[in-house]
């Protein structure tokens, strides 16, 4: 066991571990609070989901745009200094989220806040993407969610613990670790922006905005997005409308819905790893189908179930094909993307959760407030099987190009099954 951790380790450089490292204590301070922001907003403001909804749509509208400006400004001045502006940026502004009182404040704060904290999301996706050759990607982006969700047992399981007490302590704890982490990525990490061409280097910021243009008009990639929006849609009610919907109608509190996502990090640390070194050798568009189909089985689950061991089994399900879908769309997209534009690819690529984050908990809360709440569950399933046929569609149409190819097998001399094979 031991021989083979130490091989994994050897396998990838030591700057894409030193970010694993320092981004690992920043998701410690993000699963203390995000989890449980719903439930602050209803409780503390005594608002309806739908009310809590237009705020978090709010915010991921605004984000959508900070994303883009954020991809641009990635391609343009690098990944580094990007990244700790949204850290420092992060800390100021979860602080100010904590103190405020008045539900009303919060419509131009989400504004505000949503924009300039989404900046740096691009770069964090195209330091990866710089750092791994393409056929390490997708093992790269599986480590980040093994790592990441380390911090999901420590994070949802204290910070249930602390939203019984005091949801203002959670804002505080986030902060104090954004500031942490902006410190250690000061110290350790280098840019990792690929070097410029001096034509690249004379163009201008504008010009680089426009490159966005390039980018919608491959097709391709853009088929990709809308299969990913439509999934997404359902995934966010993960982290958004389902605390909510378990609290409400079956008297579920903070504890044990934090218990529910700690048992999908545990779900992804013992088994993300063994998952990637599987599907990594696998048609990655055919993957995506796969691990969309587990999402529909999952979240259906939460219309037709009531007992708590049934939701946990309905969250490992969803984690499965969790484990199957993230690592895999953030490869394909990083694959998409010429070097010289990572930024803005990943910047684009983003819609597929901000877009969903948009419109979900909103369309979600109206549901919730309005009609049968299992009809959220029941047209979530629908959405996922609609998206998973997408992907299967996409494999017909791009699986035969090589970006697109599986990782080679590797036989026991070292080599890819295709360069042992007899000409």
């Amino acid at each position: 066991m031991l021989n083979k951790i130490t091989n994994i380790y050897q396998e990838f450089p030591k700057k894409f571990w030193l970010v694993v490292g320092v981004s690992f204590i920043d998701r410690v301070g993000g699963t203390l609070l995000f989890p449980f922001f719903s439930l602050y907003l209803t409780q503390k403001f005594g608002v309806g989901m739908t009310q809590a909804g237009i705020i978090l749509g709010i915010f991921a509208i605004s984000g959508l745009f900070g994303g883009m400006i954020g991809g641009a400004l990635t391609d343009k001045f690098g990944r580094r200094k990007l990244i700790l502006f949204g850290l420092i940026f992060s800390a100021l502004s979860t602080l100010t989220l904590g103190f405020v009182n008045n539900f009303s404040i919060l419509y131009p704060l989400a504004v505000v806040i949503g924009l300039l904290s989404d900046i740096a999301g691009p770069a964090h996706f195209a330091m990866i993407a710089d750092i791994l050759p393409e056929k390490q990607r997708q093992e790269g982006f599986g480590m980040m969610r093994v790592v990441g969700n380390l911090a999901w047992i420590i994070g949802p399981t204290i910070g249930g613990f602390v939203a019984n007490r005091s949801f203002l302590a959670l804002f505080i704890i986030d902060a104090i670790t954004s500031c942490i982490v902006a410190v250690l990525f000061y110290l350790l990490i280098s840019e990792t922006k690929p070097k410029e061409t001096e034509e690249e280097e004379k163009s201008s910021l504008w010009k680089t905005f426009k490159g966005y243009g390039t980018v919608v008009r491959n097709v391709a990639f853009m088929a990709f997005m809308v299969a990913g929006m439509l999934m997404g849609v359902v995934y966010q009610q993960m982290y958004n409308s389902l605390s909510v919907y378990l609290r409400d109608y079956h008297g579920i509190n903070p504890q044990g819905y934090g218990f529910l996502l700690t048992s999908s990090a545990i779900t992804v640390i013992l088994f993300q790893l063994w998952t990637t070194r599987i599907i990594k050798h696998k048609p990655p568009f055919v993957m995506m189908a796969l691990g969309t189909l587990f999402y529909m089985v999952g979240f259906s689950m939460f219309g037709f179930v009531s007992a708590f061991w049934l939701f946990t089994s309905a969250i490992v399900i969803i984690t499965i094909g969790e484990m199957i879908i993230m690592p895999t769309s953030q490869a394909l997209a990083a694959n998409f993307a010429p070097a010289d534009a990572r930024g803005r690819y990943m910047a684009v690529f983003g819609l597929t959760w901000m877009l969903p984050a948009t419109i979900g908990p909103s369309a979600a809360g109206v549901i919730l407030d309005n009609y049968n709440p299992n009809l959220l569950w029941y047209l979530g399933g629908i959405l996922c099987a609609v998206s998973a046929l997408s992907y299967l569609a996409l494999h017909l149409r791009l699986g035969k190009q090589e970006r697109f190819a599986p990782a080679p097998l590797i036989d026991s001399q070292g080599e890819s099954a295709s360069e042992s094979m007899p000409a």
